[in-house]
């Protein structure tokens, strides 16, 4: 088993203030953002995009063009979409408070959430964001298991509040790994050349020991089910369950982390972790379930809540409120009477079929769920992160964006809006085929 890899802490595919093609009206534009908002905030492309308008699987700027979003899994039902829209619209028309009045949308949607749900997970509590959602996981998991250790992968993020911060090693050293985070190998064939799903358990195990050799007892291991920053890690269907009874008999908690993964996004299931037949303690969820509005939450088995609901009272202003509700309730009907879980797996399976007949010197191995892929970018072999970042901007001027992930930054990261088209996705492979050879 090799060592987790460091992320470099440098941000993929970023814009470096001074350089790119900006007129002088957007370079103006970037000095103010800059100066506004501080050093920490990052811009996507060697040339920034000044977007002002989207609907459906495409954005528009300024200039009226269009861009084909293969990326924003935030608008996960569509830019825009309409029904969306109007739920939100009407909702805050008519009222928009938190939830400490009786109010039946939250309870509607609490309903129809559980309802995705294995019968096991009974509760769930709204916030505003994922890294909230998170953040409770972990709260809950302290309480529930009197321990403090969470084991994360490699180059996970799940998170920017201090104590998911710490868990996302993405984000790099100068944050992560926290004082009680444990970091293990990305389940990848090359980490575990014996088997992905008897190494990935044995790793979570490893951590375990590491952990209490220091005083430390292990509270959970949590995971993006899909792997998406460690590079898209999706396959063999099943491999994640024995690190789940691994952590289970090690006392801690699994939360599974859908805030990318979910809401159909991986085709075939609602959630991530039903391709490994596993049922979570918790479940996060967060950027696709409101399409752009600030809605998330945790669910979980009530068991777990026990002891933390007997000790501590949750509140949260905006989590749950009654636009928020509404908003999360259209996405789910949009969901359901479009079709878009089975439409990620159609269209997902054409994409990466299309994609993998480009592998060859340059575009290695394809892989993914649905509509989330990610594609290898290599030099005789070896990864190749310069050719990865030349490829999303070669995309970027042709008006396709999507980004990269991994922990050397060289796997294509795809991951468009849910209604995406065959079309669409063949849109982008015959641009992707035409652009390789100038790489």
């Amino acid at each position: 088993m090799t060592q987790p890899q460091r992320a470099t802490g440098a941000m993929i595919n970023a814009w470096t203030p001074g350089s790119g093609a900006l007129s002088p009206e957007d370079a103006a534009l970037a000095e103010k953002r800059l100066r506004l908002l501080g050093p920490a905030y990052r811009l996507f492309y060697e040339t920034p995009l000044h977007l002002v308008r989207g609907e459906g699987v495409h954005l528009y700027d300024t200039a009226g063009r269009a861009w084909l979003d293969c990326y924003n899994n935030v608008a996960s039902v569509g830019h825009a979409h309409p029904r969306v829209v109007e739920a939100m619209a009407a909702q805050a028309a008519r009222l928009a408070t938190h939830t400490r009045y009786l109010h039946e949308t939250v309870l509607e949607l609490a309903e129809r959430l559980l309802a995705t749900f294995p019968a096991e997970i009974g509760h769930v509590m709204f916030t505003c964001t994922g890294s909230e959602a998170n953040d409770l996981g972990y709260r809950i998991a302290r309480a529930a298991t009197g321990g403090t250790g969470v084991i994360v992968t490699g180059n996970a993020y799940h998170g920017v509040t201090l104590a998911t911060a710490g868990m996302s090693m993405s984000i790099g050293p100068a944050v992560a790994p926290g004082s009680e985070v444990f970091a293990i190998p990305a389940p990848t064939p090359a980490n575990y050349p014996e088997g992905v799903a008897q190494g990935f358990a044995a790793a979570v195990t490893g951590a375990c020991a590491a952990m209490r050799a220091q005083g430390i007892r292990p509270a959970m291991l949590i995971a993006d089910t899909i792997f998406s920053s460690d590079g898209v890690w999706p396959d063999p269907e099943g491999f994640l369950a024995p690190a789940v009874a691994a952590i289970r008999a090690e006392g801690g908690l699994f939360l599974a982390d859908e805030v990318q993964p979910g809401f159909g996004r991986t085709g075939g299931h609602m959630w991530g972790f039903q391709r490994h037949g596993v049922v979570p303690d918790m479940v996060s969820m967060g950027k696709p379930m409101g399409n752009g509005y600030p809605v998330a939450a945790l669910a979980l088995r009530p068991e777990v809540i026990a002891e933390f609901g007997a000790k501590a009272r949750y509140f949260n202003t905006f989590g749950g409120n009654a636009v928020a509700a509404s908003v999360a309730l259209a996405v789910l009907d949009v969901i359901r009477d479009e079709g878009l879980m089975q439409n990620a797996a159609r269209v997902g399976r054409a994409f990466r079929d299309g994609l993998a007949a480009l592998s060859g010197d340059v575009m290695g191995e394809v892989r993914g769920a649905g509509l989330f892929l990610g594609a290898d970018v290599l030099r005789e072999g070896a990864p190749a992160p310069d050719r990865a970042a030349t490829l999303v901007n070669l995309l970027r001027n042709e008006g396709i964006l999507i980004s990269a992930t991994g922990p050397q930054g060289h796997i294509l990261k795809l991951r468009p809006p849910l209604p995406f088209s065959e079309a669409n996705a063949a849109q982008v492979v015959e641009t992707v085929a035409r652009l390789l050879p100038r790489l």
